[in-house]
């Protein structure tokens, strides 16, 4: 039996944030993959305060199976040890604290004229604090009740809480995101070619990461892709908010493509004043936009008679995160040996950084996880912004493991977007009044200089 084979009874997948809005999208991963991801068990488990929304995905995904016509037993429920026991995969989707909690983290930033984004800057510091101590206790969960299953974390800020797994428990977690896979099918759209015959060589960290090489049939193309208009526009578009006006020469000077997040660094004076308009103008920061697309899908997810997953949920954003999980899941349960961009630790394949740093890059996946591929030296041109940030993601992670209000303030102090001492202080003092009630390690507040 290949070594990727952990269950020959049929598999057994359990989803923690089960009651979240992304779940038809993984279950619709499972239907497309039943002849080579043999599913016989799907465990759903969130929390209490999930209750009507866990009920509503239970019997959506209970209708898309019968549809199907597979033999997929489906429970939902609030006892995660349950869910997690003898599973052989474990997905994790949680959302401490719910898009309120993601509506303050985008707001407060703002206030100091940083960016508001739910994974990048003080939003993302925020959102890491909150989850990282819930991620470990799962973690831990998966190491005691199935210590032979893989757990893929797709909880945001993905690459900050897969480090803090791999490096405090000895759960087998992979870090997943879909930005690597929405820009290879974005490329191969544009240039109408098959997916399956364009590769892209990634590099840096989760939503810091650039394509650095493409290549289709074997044939490196990157200097045509830099310079095909459709592909130009995408990218630039993306990034500034004007266009390709605020982007003037900055794909042909990378030698690269940088990934939609990058956006917020190369061209983040313009955002933020894009950010405050739109609050001005009563649109709401991205939380309240995805409050009230939730808010309709759950409405649609409701209706008894839609067994399939809608089209509107691709308003939701997460595109192609089912495609990059399963197919993830496929090459380790079929040793596969296929090659998948994920978030693991270096060991080594960029050198720039510590061997347990994880890292946003080229896999080779098979029946004994992801392994990174090699990568060399960081380019000049981006490896001093991956090491300022991979700073202050070891630093947020060591914040969140400790309750350390110091080191957090250190963490902040780290981040590139953060401009100096006094600012990272306030922000720190109103993240954390803001976020009291999901913190309560960080009881002790941050050191009053006067009172040294």
């Amino acid at each position: 039996m290949p070594p990727g084979r952990v269950c020959s009874g049929g598999l057994k997948l359990a989803v923690i944030g089960g009651g979240s809005s992304y779940t038809p999208e993984l279950v619709d991963g499972v239907i497309r993959r039943a002849d080579e991801l043999p599913v016989k068990r799907i465990a759903l488990a969130d929390i209490p305060d999930s209750r009507e929304k866990l009920d509503i995905i239970a019997g959506l995904t209970r209708r898309m199976i019968q549809r199907a016509g597979l033999d997929i037993e489906v429970t939902a429920g609030f006892d995660r040890e349950r869910a997690i026991s003898g599973a052989d995969f474990v997905v994790t989707q949680f959302r401490v604290g719910g898009l309120a909690a993601r509506a303050q983290d985008e707001r407060i930033p703002l206030k100091y004229n940083i960016i508001g984004q739910e994974t990048t800057g003080p939003g993302g510091f925020a959102k890491a604090l909150r989850t990282i101590p819930v991620a470990l206790d799962i973690a831990r969960d998966v190491e005691r009740l199935a210590p032979d299953a893989w757990l893929i974390n797709f909880t945001n800020p993905s690459g900050i809480v897969t480090e803090a797994v791999t490096r405090h428990t000895g759960a087998r977690c992979i870090g997943l995101c879909n930005v690597p896979m929405s820009m290879q099918r974005m490329i191969a759209a544009r240039l109408g070619i098959d997916p399956r015959s364009v590769k892209v060589e990634f590099v840096g960290l989760n939503h810091l990461s650039w394509a650095r090489r493409v290549t289709v049939n074997g044939t490196d193309v990157t200097r045509a892709i830099l310079s095909h208009d459709l592909v130009r526009r995408e990218f630039e578009h993306a990034g500034g908010v004007g266009g390709a006006a605020d982007a003037p020469g900055l794909l042909d000077a990378l030698g690269m493509i940088p990934s939609y997040y990058l956006r917020y660094y190369y061209f983040h004076d313009a955002l933020v004043e894009d950010e405050k308009r739109q609050i001005q103008e009563g649109r709401g920061t991205r939380a309240d936009q995805v409050m009230a697309i939730e808010k309709e899908l759950f409405k649609r997810y409701a209706d008894p008679g839609l067994s399939e997953k809608p089209a509107e949920l691709s308003q939701r954003g997460g595109a192609w995160y089912s495609e990059a999980a399963l197919a993830c899941v496929s090459a380790i349960y079929n040793d596969r040996d296929e090659v998948h961009v994920l978030n693991v630790p270096s060991r080594g394949a960029v050198p720039d950084l510590p061997d347990d740093a994880v890292v946003e890059t080229n896999c080779l996946v098979n029946g004994t996880g992801a392994h990174p591929v090699a990568q060399g030296p960081l380019p000049d041109s981006i490896r001093g912004l991956v090491q300022h940030v991979k700073a202050y993601e070891r630093l947020t992670v060591e914040a969140a493991v400790k309750g350390d209000a110091g080191v957090a303030y250190l963490a902040l102090l780290a981040h590139p977007l953060v401009p100096g001492a006094a600012i990272a202080r306030s922000l720190l003092e109103d993240i954390l009044r803001a976020n009291a009630g999901h913190l309560p390690g960080f009881e002790k507040p941050l050191k009053d200089n006067k009172d040294s």
